[in-house]
């Protein structure tokens, strides 16, 4: 390994060799050049080589696009950052709340709040993944709507009404709960539209951009730029889905707009780029989504895991660093192994992999994230 290959390339090629991942792609800078290290699958030296194209599963860094569309209608008029979404989603219209996150369902009373864009932008309308076992936790399971690595067995109007159907874990706004909100978020976009979230992102965002490999699923044409997804039991990478296949491939047979995207680590680039630079949005709407924006009170323990919030707030689809040496960084990661974060100076780091997330990949991800900051 030369001393003179840059810190984030090093990174990426010691993971390799330590057999943390087989392969990825690694972008680091103010205007970051890609690049590609190692191959799709562990131990073969006749695996391909992780192609810079590669078309990846980007879960939750979804998020942020999906944050900007809606604040794109917020600039035009369409939705209001505090109106209640219920005209456009019934299925939440007058929700029930428990009276604490671990009661029983029938417990439930009528919340005094309803849910409005800005809880679905800032995780806090009461809907997401239950941190404990207890009855919300286990109605959710058996009605299939636990977040996993795997897209939701339901489609997206049939999600909404079972979603509907339970009790809120907190009172909107005084809650924070991951994930659901921003399942919700993109049927939202869709039913205001009137299109589904990938044709409306398409129009809106993605092809403006030249997103040409961005969408919520890879075209069968496509299919061999998909590199495996992998987890670790044992201390070993096992395969999840195989190369150019699992469900992301070909056009879906329902409504995913609750979904999440595929994209390549050029068109991620394009995206925060352009959302860096104020081409997106108004300078105001940039602002509150890469700025905390949950109240201290709502930053409990039982949020998410243990220690998220210590030095950490949530802003709009982003993570934001609110102390230390990183503060004013904001980005996100998703399941599958991929990381970003667009620092205070305008750097930006993109890591994508495809190893889901967990303690395995996390010394990875730590030291992605401190990576030094690049010559300007």
């Amino acid at each position: 390994m030369s001393t003179s290959t840059p810190p984030a390339v090093r990174l990426l090629e010691s993971a390799i060799d330590a057999g943390t991942v087989p392969g990825g792609i690694i972008a680091h800078g103010h205007d970051p050049e890609p690049v590609a290290r190692g191959r799709v699958a562990p131990g073969a030296a006749t695996s391909p080589a992780f192609p810079l194209d590669a078309i990846v599963r980007i879960q939750s860094m979804t998020k942020a696009i999906q944050a900007v569309a809606a604040l794109r209608l917020v600039e035009r008029g369409v939705l209001a950052l505090d109106s209640p979404v219920a005209p456009w989603l019934p299925e939440l219209a007058a929700p029930r709340v428990l009276p604490r996150p671990d009661a029983d369902i029938d417990r439930a009373v009528p919340s005094p709040t309803e849910i409005t864009l800005r809880h679905l932008l800032t995780c806090t309308s009461g809907l997401g993944i239950a941190t404990a076992e207890g009855p919300l936790q286990r109605t959710m399971a058996q009605a299939g709507l636990e977040a996993g690595s795997a897209p939701w067995s339901l489609a997206a109007d049939e999600w909404l009404a079972a979603l509907g159907a339970l009790p809120l874990a907190g009172e909107p706004g005084r809650v924070w709960r991951y994930h659901h909100s921003f399942s919700v978020l993109g049927i939202l976009l869709s039913r205001v539209t009137g299109s589904p979230l990938d044709a409306h992102l398409r129009a809106d965002l993605l092809e403006p951009l030249g997103m040409v490999d961005t969408g919520s699923f890879v075209p069968a044409a496509q299919h061999h730029r998909l590199p495996p997804s992998f987890t670790v039991e044992d201390g070993e990478l096992v395969e999840v889905e195989a190369a150019g296949g699992g469900p992301l491939v070909g056009p879906p047979g329902g409504d995913v707009s609750h979904g999440e995207l595929v994209s390549t680590a050029a068109d991620y680039l394009r995206f925060l780029r352009a959302l860096r630079d104020g081409e997106l949005l108004s300078p105001e709407h940039l602002a509150m989504m890469t700025t905390d924006q949950v109240p201290a009170e709502v930053k409990r323990p039982d949020s998410f895991y243990p220690g998220f919030w210590d030095g950490t707030g949530w802003g709009f689809g982003v993570s934001v660093v609110t102390g230390g040496e990183h503060r004013g960084r904001w980005g996100w990661s998703g399941g599958c192994g991929t990381d970003f974060f667009v620092d205070a100076d305008g750097t930006i780091g993109l890591l994508l992999a495809q190893v889901e997330i967990g303690e395995h990949l996390m010394p990875l991800l730590e030291a992605f994230q401190e990576l030094p900051t690049p010559p300007s």
